[in-house]
């Protein structure tokens, strides 16, 4: 394989990203509207060109505790499902965090609560940003605006999955998942022999090799509760560093904006559009399109909240990012929420409306 330029959807990027980007394993389950990621993986049969395996797993309980397992050993694992499938998961993810293991997690959402429907939605916010599991703990969240970035992201991932030693979950919608786009398919990176994990990761992993007469044993399993509480206060340690180290955003005409939209992924893209109306109406409306969820760009939000007249959050629930918007701010200024949810997709001219209302508080 070498670099391609290519049409196509999100959720086919994400596998042909995971085999270039040297995974070892994808555990999945299959659930609307992601699984051509594991549709995509099973037509390139990677266990026959690299080695990496490629399974449908029972359950999503089993997909993640398969991830345990690979992350474990120090090997490259992902898995992939919508936003059910990853309450399943909850339990999993909070095991893998508190054991401290890297993988990658990709959330393609849709609208819930319940089953819910199989349209796109961004109503999984709390639980992705937030934790979603038991315990103080935190997991690293990209959100794509675009094809390119779904690809892009994966790689990015697993880096910052190692770096940290925590999950990184790409947290996208039906929308990214199911569009097409052309993207830029980089050259492959090989994946590690045994013998280079057992180098780099060595310290940790649970290789099978042993280190001063002992094997790594992981467990999140830790009854001595001085012991825990200290654990828990280095996780929050390596927090911090990821706040402040790992903060991506992007801006669009925030310099002389005298309204701010806060938006990420599908809904950053239609915010894209609603600033151009606002401008050309006469309207100086500026977009921060947050790439990492967390760790939230507070800082540049709440340097902004200092000169603008009002904030717009908008997204594809019922007000969830917007409560992180409202803690950035720093100066008392109007905040507004403007959502669509259970699949409704806001149009821009909505959000424009939306825009203007704000304007009118005046």
């Amino acid at each position: 394989m070498k670099e391609e330029i290519r049409l196509m959807k999100g959720n086919e990027v994400i596998a042909h990203a995971a085999v270039r980007a040297g995974c070892d394993g994808y555990f999945g389950y299959p659930i609307t509207p992601q699984t051509e990621i594991m549709e995509t993986l099973m037509e390139l049969k990677p266990w026959e060109t690299t080695g990496m395996v490629v399974l449908q797993a029972e359950s999503e309980v089993a997909s993640i505790n398969m991830l345990y397992g690979g992350a474990a050993m120090g090997k490259r694992v992902m898995t992939s499902s919508s936003s059910p499938g990853i309450s399943l998961m909850s339990e999993g993810i909070s095991y893998i965090a508190g054991a401290e293991l890297p993988c990658v997690i990709v959330d393609i959402m849709r609208g819930g609560p319940g089953l819910g429907t199989i349209q796109p939605a961004q109503s999984d916010y709390f639980q992705i940003v937030k934790g979603g599991g038991h315990g103080d703990y935190h997991v690293i969240v990209l959100a794509p605006y675009s094809v390119q970035e779904m690809n892009d992201f994966v790689e990015d991932a697993f880096d910052l999955a190692f770096k940290y030693r925590t999950p990184v979950i790409i947290l996208s919608d039906g929308i990214i998942g199911q569009m097409m786009e052309k993207v830029v398919l980089k050259a492959p990176t090989p994946r590690l022999s045994n013998a280079e994990i057992e180098r780099r990761y060595g310290s940790w992993a649970s290789t099978g090799s042993k280190r001063n007469g002992k094997s790594n044993v992981i467990t999140s399993v830790n009854l001595d509760s001085l012991q825990q509480e200290e654990f828990n206060l280095h996780l929050q340690r390596k927090y911090r560093t990821i706040e402040k180290k790992e903060v991506r955003y992007q801006e669009f005409e925030c310099d002389d904006a005298e309204y701010l939209i806060v938006a990420y992924g599908s809904s950053a893209r239609i915010s894209h559009k609603c600033v151009e109306l606002a401008r050309a109406a006469g309207i100086k409306a500026g977009l921060l399109r947050p790439i990492t969820l967390y760790p939230f760009p507070v800082e540049p939000i709440a340097e902004l909240s200092k000169r603008v007249k009002g904030i717009l959050a908008v997204e594809m629930s019922m007000g969830q990012m917007v409560e992180d918007v409202r803690l950035a701010a720093e100066k008392q200024i109007k905040i507004r929420h403007y959502g669509r949810c259970g699949g409704m997709i806001p149009s821009p001219n909505e959000v424009f409306d939306a825009l203007v209302s704000l304007t009118k508080e005046d």
